[in-house]
């Protein structure tokens, strides 16, 4: 079976700015894979740390996120602290905010802590919404 991967975050270098190469060889046609990408990215957007006034994309939390050709996710996600009181809940609200986009397949998603996340990999956007230019 061919492979789609989608990494939209792999290393400390990596924002939700950065630009990620819209797809590999064997993958699915492009317009459909870009369209997918920005919904999973527009769902990601919708999950909110309750203590910080971001969603959790802007905020770097999403370290990778994988698609394959049957449209099934693998997501590796973070959080601000290893003991942020949500720690239990927010991996499901990732789960369930990404299994809502139509054409999704299965969903996984990993709690990592490596790195460690620091306001570093934070948008601009979100570094404007809390004021920490």
């Amino acid at each position: 079976m061919a492979e789609m991967t989608e990494t939209i975050q792999e290393s400390e270098e990596m924002g939700p700015d950065t630009e990620v190469p819209s797809e590999t060889p064997g993958a699915s046609p492009a317009p459909e894979h870009d369209q997918l990408k920005d919904d999973l990215v527009a769902a990601l957007k919708t999950v909110f740390d309750p203590e910080i006034p971001v969603d959790i994309y802007e905020l770097g939390l999403i370290y990778r996120l994988d698609v394959d050709a049957d449209h099934n996710i693998e997501l590796d996600m973070t959080l601000t602290a290893p003991g942020c009181p949500v720690a239990g809940d927010m991996p499901g609200w990732v789960e369930n905010a990404v299994s809502s986009v139509p054409g999704v397949g299965q969903v996984k998603v990993s709690l990592v802590f490596d790195p460690p996340w620091d306001p570093s990999r934070m948008s601009d956007e979100a570094r404007l919404a809390l004021n920490m230019f």
